[in-house]
């Protein structure tokens, strides 16, 4: 399994890249809840990926997170908005069916209106 960025690059080029190969889902009340706080770091691949069943507006925080992460919010896999939090203090909002949460940097080339998916 893994997090693929697909970039439009002009006359119908598409670029894809793989931001994580290591994918987690945060599919209870108690992962989405916790998330990835108390963990001192995670994996350059990583992504923990939230999916809810349609699009609603949903909040991050960094609470008891100690390392920046790049966050995406996405609807149909479409990236609505890219936001680096900071450790302890970053919040975030925007409206989205999927959130995927990476390692600072990971999402460096992302950006709004690009389509990232969980492939298989």
């Amino acid at each position: 399994m893994r997090v693929v960025h697909n970039e439009a690059k002009g006359d119908d080029e598409l670029t894809s890249q793989t931001l994580a190969s290591t994918v987690e889902f945060a599919d209870t009340f108690l992962s989405r809840a916790r998330g990835l706080m108390f963990r001192r770091s995670v994996p350059d691949d990583y992504a923990l990926v939230f999916q809810f069943d349609g699009p609603g507006t949903h909040d991050l925080h960094m609470v008891f997170v100690p390392f920046a992460i790049d966050a995406l919010w996405l609807v149909d896999d479409e990236v609505v908005q890219k936001k680096r939090l900071r450790p302890w203090v970053g919040l975030g909002r925007a409206t989205a069916d999927t959130i995927v949460e990476l390692p600072a940097g990971a999402a460096d080339d992302v950006e709004p209106g690009d389509v990232v998916h969980v492939e298989e």
